[in-house]
């Protein structure tokens, strides 16, 4: 019995202490764990903190910079567009509040803008391109021609040619007061258009579209193209996402005959966007073309200047 209970004796013992080595051995992995993890807690807050302080200090460098570049800017674009009525085609899926910026740039630079039209999400539609095509054919003012090309984009284009443009020969409006207002109205009326009050036909056009893809057909670039070929030139200025290959700068560019002779801007929404039409549509007036912003495609972030502002004051003969 005594060896017996000396056994059962010594067992507890050992179980006792191994039971007591676990406790006192996870008691100090626990510790140096905690003291770890709380060293390592410490260093990502400090890490956080310093990401946050260059964080702000990026943002101010930033603001500083976005204030340095608006307060140059329309020093940059003064006298470009000297006494040139511009008028503004805004496409479906553009910022709402992107024509105000664009109609600032362009007053700094000289111009005037005689009025804007907005183009609703039925005017890139494909099921509605049959009834636009009716409506070009039926609102077309007397003595316009529509063009061969049955695409919907050339051929709203046709319409919207003597409705928003000059004639750059004699710089007199295309179609008479009435005819242009009735068709402004069918276009309205059928859900395709809206126009601001006292709009006015034009010497140079700016088509303002977003970034995203949202003309399939690319109605959009070959409006612009027409536009260009019916004045005195006209720029397609897209925002940042523009020149994807699906959206409309993209195509714009993509396609020879466009790029050729209708010039772009891919970054619209930003200041150095609105300074590279201004310069873009003083280049056209010039006959020069050329492709702008830093998407795929673009030639630069502006024009090379076609004029200084003093060549300017003495109408910057051709170089």
């Amino acid at each position: 019995m005594i060896s017996v209970r000396y056994h059962a004796v010594s067992i507890a013992a050992v179980f006792l202490a191994l039971a007591l080595g676990v406790l006192l051995g996870s008691n100090s992995v626990s510790r140096s764990l905690l003291t770890t993890v709380g060293g390592q807690r410490d260093d990502l807050r400090q890490q956080l903190r310093q990401s946050r302080s260059e964080r702000d200090a990026l943002r101010g460098e930033l603001a500083d910079a976005q204030a340095l570049t608006d307060s140059i800017a329309p020093r940059a674009v003064r006298g470009a567009l000297r006494g040139t009525k511009v008028v503004l085609l805004v496409a479906p899926g553009t910022d709402n509040g992107s024509p105000r910026p664009m109609r600032r740039m362009i007053t700094a630079a000289g111009g005037s803008v005689t009025g804007t039209l907005w183009l609703t999400e039925s005017f890139t539609e494909p099921d509605r391109a049959a009834r636009l095509r009716e409506l070009a054919i039926r609102l077309l003012p007397a003595g316009a021609r529509l063009p061969v090309n049955s695409a919907p984009g050339e051929l709203v284009g046709g319409l919207m040619d003597p409705l928003t443009l000059l004639d750059p020969r004699t710089g007199e409006p295309k179609a008479g007061r009435q005819e242009r207002e009735a068709a402004l109205a069918g276009l309205r009326t059928n859900g395709f258009v809206r126009v601001s009050p006292d709009f006015a036909p034009a010497r140079l056009a700016v088509v303002l579209t977003g970034g995203e893809s949202r003309d399939t057909t690319g109605v959009l670039p070959r409006l612009a193209a027409r536009l260009d070929r019916g004045g005195a030139g006209a720029v397609l200025a897209g925002r940042s996402g523009s020149a994807q290959g699906n959206a409309a700068v993209g195509i714009a560019r993509a396609d020879t005959s466009i790029a050729a002779a209708l010039s772009t801007v891919d970054n619209a929404e930003t200041t150095a966007g609105r300074v590279a039409t201004s310069l873009a549509l003083e280049a056209e007036l010039r006959d020069r073309v050329g492709h702008y912003g830093s998407g795929a495609g673009a030639e630069g972030q502006v024009p090379e200047q076609v004029c200084g502002e003093a060549e300017r004051a003495a109408d910057c003969p051709e170089r």
